[in-house]
């Protein structure tokens, strides 16, 4: 004789996913105009790799995770945060992600040097060091924020050179 027992059912009070790690890098890829080979060069992976972590078929390591929260801008526990990423992979995340680019760096000190420079009338000196700077970072200019960013500085250092009237 057979009993027909209901069976159990497991009960998780873990909070349901709104949505999963991979549709959330796509849609901050697709936000940025970022192809999958632009962002797979950003973070030194293949395109392949971006591709299954998106399509959640693969899990971004730790490094993986810090690198693509750094290019979007916010920590890595936000970029994680309301996804189905592993707790304990997410307590090795570091609290922070580094958010700048090198291009961001050199726009930095350029914007001091024309403060400086304007400071002690040293203005014409500017072109000689920084307009080769800007050439080469024009060169490893990777999206077009980058390359609106080098636009603006080119036209913050001629602003600097006009005479004052």
């Amino acid at each position: 004789m057979r009993y027909n027992r209901p069976m159990a059912r497991s009960i998780s009070f873990a909070p349901t996913p709104s949505e999963t790690l991979g549709q959330r890098i796509a849609q901050l890829r697709a936000r940025r105009g970022w192809t999958q080979e632009r962002l797979a060069e950003r973070i030194a992976a293949s395109r392949v790799a971006v591709s299954q972590f998106e399509a959640g078929l693969a899990l971004p390591s730790e490094r993986t995770i810090v690198l693509l929260a750094g290019l979007f801008r916010m920590e890595p526990t936000d970029l994680i945060a309301g996804t189905s990423y592993p707790s304990a992979k997410a307590e090795r995340l570091p609290a922070v992600a580094c958010r700048h680019t090198e291009i961001e760096l050199q726009l930095a000190l350029l914007r001091r040097d024309i403060e400086w420079a304007g400071r002690i009338g040293a203005i014409d000196e500017l072109p000689a060091r920084w307009e080769p700077v800007l050439a080469g970072l024009e060169a490893i200019a990777a999206d077009l924020e980058q390359q609106t960013l080098l636009r603006q500085a080119r036209q913050e250092l001629a602003l600097a050179l006009r005479p004052l009237p």
